[in-house]
């Protein structure tokens, strides 16, 4: 029997939050026939509230040492996105990203990774490539948050794959039982087009139609062979809601250079705070305390001062800000603010973290449908939401793969948190420490 190779091609891979991750594989040819490969699945069905997620809260079975391994998995994601953060952020103006949603769809792909491919990834990803236990803790965190109570927070996998493409049991049933992901299958090569537009609409209703182009035109071709895609979604109101006939007019200094006239809310209460090396740092809570925003700001107005503290950052830099403060009572002004950035891909910058091989021809995804597959990554793309008002946060993301072949008493004298120029925030799960949503605001316009 004559084997007819073609040439590698590239897979994309999509992020995009409110939060929203799509991951795009491409194949060279074969049909992947190695080690158990399976083309029947069940019809998608996207995993309910009630299907065994309330008993996710305790994490696992073994409870603390669950904990423990989420805690610290969570760590490793955070690490990520602030390297990913430090390649983005030398683009002016606002930035938005959800570490989460892009670690936790490229998490998906490792599992497939074999040889030198996943010991890059493993390494950008900051995964121990000797951990067996990855994929299970990532599905104990994502069912825990899928069963938050005070506030809307909703993360959600899929696969759509080639129709007739072999993919690998063991690859199936991780993203299946840890990722809660279903199986739909579209033929990319009859109509790419539609097989975007299928996807996108999941990503839209996922993210309440604020991610309605994850994947944008081209992204899919006939030689797409799997998309990956991961969507998160997060709507909190804050413990101590900013008074709308406060908000007025104030100034904020733009992009740290010119002055201008910005709504700000305003409120005063006892709030975490601290200072650290040339920033103040300011916790806000939402209702029910699982979440809440962290805001830094620069102890200093002028153009590079958020640019100084942005080169410091660092997972571990966050965590010694955060022991530094203490409750007190604080008068915040914080502006509303809106950003809605288009997506943007990431190839440049996971090869700038280590990940090359996945992006090459040679790429060894053989996990996912065999060693003749040929499948290696394309692009990887991010798009973010969030939305701050007086009542609360709206925010969403998405990442996509695509692979194809080859209240207290006023005190006197309150601490001030006056953010009148550009500054970070972070939206952090509380138990586990994740870093859901990460960004500057330099323009709140």
């Amino acid at each position: 029997m004559t084997s007819h190779v073609r040439a590698p091609l590239p897979l994309p891979l999509l992020c995009l939050s409110l939060l929203s991750s799509a991951t795009t594989l491409t194949g060279c040819g074969g049909s992947g026939t190695d080690a158990e490969p399976s083309t029947r699945q069940p019809a998608a069905r996207d995993p309910a509230p009630e299907d065994g997620r309330g008993d996710a809260v305790e994490a696992s079975a073994d409870g603390a040492g669950a904990a423990e391994r989420q805690a610290d998995l969570m760590a490793r994601a955070n690490r990520f996105g602030m390297d990913l953060y430090q390649r983005l952020r030398v683009a002016p103006g606002n930035v938005v990203i959800s570490p989460i949603s892009a670690h936790a769809a490229l998490s998906m792909t490792y599992a497939g990774a074999h040889g030198e491919t996943k010991s890059q990834m493993a390494s950008a990803l900051e995964l121990d490539a000797d951990d067996a236990t990855i994929h299970a803790t990532y599905g104990g965190a994502l069912r825990s948050w899928n069963a938050t109570t005070s506030a809307t927070l909703r993360v959600a996998d899929r696969l759509y794959a080639q129709a007739g493409l072999a993919l690998q049991e063991p690859f199936l049933a991780i993203t299946r039982d840890d990722y809660d992901a279903p199986l739909e299958l579209l033929d990319f090569g009859a109509d790419p087009d539609a097989a975007r537009g299928t996807i996108n609409r999941w990503v839209e209703t996922r993210t309440e139609q604020r991610i309605p182009e994850l994947l944008p035109s081209g992204a899919i071709t006939p030689l797409t062979r799997l998309v990956l895609v991961n969507a998160v979604y997060f709507k909190g109101t804050w413990r101590t809601p900013f008074d709308p006939a406060e908000t007025e007019p104030r100034t904020f200094l733009v992009q740290g250079i010119a002055e201008s006239n910005v709504t700000t809310m305003r409120t005063r209460g006892r709030f975490s705070f601290g200072r650290g090396d040339g920033v103040q740092v300011l916790e806000l809570p939402y209702a029910g305390d699982e979440l809440s925003m962290l805001l830094v700001l620069p102890s200093t107005r002028g153009e590079r001062s958020v640019d100084a503290v942005e080169e410091t950052l660092s997972e571990r830099v966050l965590t010694i800000w955060r022991a530094a403060m203490s409750e007190q009572e604080v008068e915040v002004q914080l502006p509303r603010f809106r950003l809605e950035p288009p997506s943007a891909p990431l190839s440049g910058s996971l090869q700038a973290l280590g990940m090359r091989d996945a992006f090459r021809e040679t790429a060894d995804f053989r996990g996912i449908a065999g060693p003749q597959s040929g499948l290696y990554l394309a692009e990887v793309y991010h798009k973010a939401f969030i939305e701050v008002t007086e009542e609360g946060t709206e925010a969403a993301a998405a990442t996509g793969v695509v692979v194809a072949t080859r209240s207290a008493r006023p005190q006197p004298d309150p601490a001030s948190f006056i953010a009148d120029h550009p500054f970070l925030f972070f939206i952090v799960e509380r138990r586990t420490g994740a870093i859901l949503f990460l960004g500057r605001v330099s323009d709140p316009r």
